[in-house]
């Protein structure tokens, strides 16, 4: 946890409907209101992730006819968001609904009134409800799908009047590195919208690659994805890369590291920052140095004559110690530029 928090400021607490809860009426809250309140007391901004999703979806929705599983997904919202407002007021309201209606690995509630209702339907109805139990509430539409139909779909939401604050873009890279090109490219695609981005789960592999022919990633399901020195060394390289890159964009707001350490994590892939062992990667490294060396601005500086000084720093809140005494001031965006201050996990 030391070596989480003197890296990262932002942080994705699991929401997932069917662990949660597991037993209607039996949500988990307890739990997840204790580490979020470790992690708010500490200066974490915090996110919840997600509130409507056809994967880990509550099994016992399947018992329920469409209009009642749309009552409990609605309900949900309204009792988790509303229970956490305050620490925690940011949330993945709806995840991966480009393929939800068309969702066919298993039955599941959500992908059912999905199909019924249609993806702007869904979407409206589960926005405005998060909106309505939390109206200062920072809301996500969240995808892996950065194809054109992601725009479409959003496109479409905004015109039915859909209250998203940010565009969450996934970038699970097991099978390679985006690589500039792309990441530009999606940079620019999904600016226009003029809303924030965030790269809500970016995911970097230290071992092997994934092969090409996989087109589910939950498909490759190996007994043991090492991490070797040469994907370390690669890992590090792209990070650095990568998150320079979103840094640097006036758009993006976020960046998600997905995952931090590599024991039992996601298809069990040497993605994290840290090995088993919790040994830092040279990725957590050179990545601690841009957060830390780079992108801080800490500096001893001397009035003029009249009392006065002048910083110049990254967008974001500072402390000013003088002569024993300590103010608090935030460096805002320019008026020109797009971006708000960026915050990282």
């Amino acid at each position: 946890m030391e070596l989480w928090m003197d890296l990262f400021n932002f942080a994705t607490l699991p929401f997932y409907w069917g662990q949660y809860e597991p037993e209607e009426g039996r949500p988990n809250q307890q739990n997840l209101m204790a580490a979020a309140q470790f992690l708010k007391k500490r200066g974490v901004t915090i996110k919840g992730h997600p509130l409507c999703w056809h994967t880990q979806t509550a099994p016992w929705l399947l018992d329920l006819t469409n209009e009642e599983i749309l009552e409990r997904q609605l309900m949900r919202i309204r009792r988790d968001v509303t229970a956490f407002k305050g620490t925690i007021d940011a949330w993945d309201v709806i995840n991966e609904v480009v393929i939800m209606p068309v969702f066919d690995k298993y039955d599941n509630g959500i992908t059912r009134i999905c199909k019924d209702l249609g993806r702007i339907r869904l979407i409206k109805k589960v926005f405005e409800e998060a909106r309505n139990a939390n109206p200062g509430a920072t809301l996500l539409i969240n995808d892996f799908n950065t194809s054109q139909a992601y725009e479409i779909l959003i496109d479409g939401c905004l015109e039915a009047g859909v209250p998203i604050s940010a565009i969450g873009i996934q970038s699970h890279q097991h099978q390679g590195y985006w690589g500039l090109e792309k990441l530009q490219e999606v940079l620019e695609r999904f600016s226009h919208f003029g809303l924030p981005l965030h790269f809500t789960e970016n995911t970097l592999i230290s071992g092997h690659l994934m092969p090409p022919e996989i087109e589910d990633l939950n498909d490759y399901q190996i007994p043991d994805w090492p991490t070797t020195p040469e994907g370390e060394e690669r890992q590090a390289r792209e990070v650095v890369e990568m998150y320079t890159a979103l840094f640097e964009s006036p758009y993006v707001q976020a960046i998600t590291t997905w995952d931090f350490d590599d024991d039992n994590k996601w298809l069990g892939a040497p993605c994290g920052l840290i090995r088993k062992d919790n040994s830092l990667k040279p990725a957590y490294v050179e990545l601690h140095k841009k957060i830390r060396e780079e992108w801080m601005t800490r500096e001893d500086l001397t009035t003029d004559a009249g009392g006065n000084l002048e910083l110049t720093g990254f967008a974001g809140d500072y402390q000013i110690r003088c002569m024993g005494e300590t103010r608090e001031i935030s460096i805002k965006k320019a008026p020109q530029e797009n971006h708000q201050e960026i915050v990282m996990g």
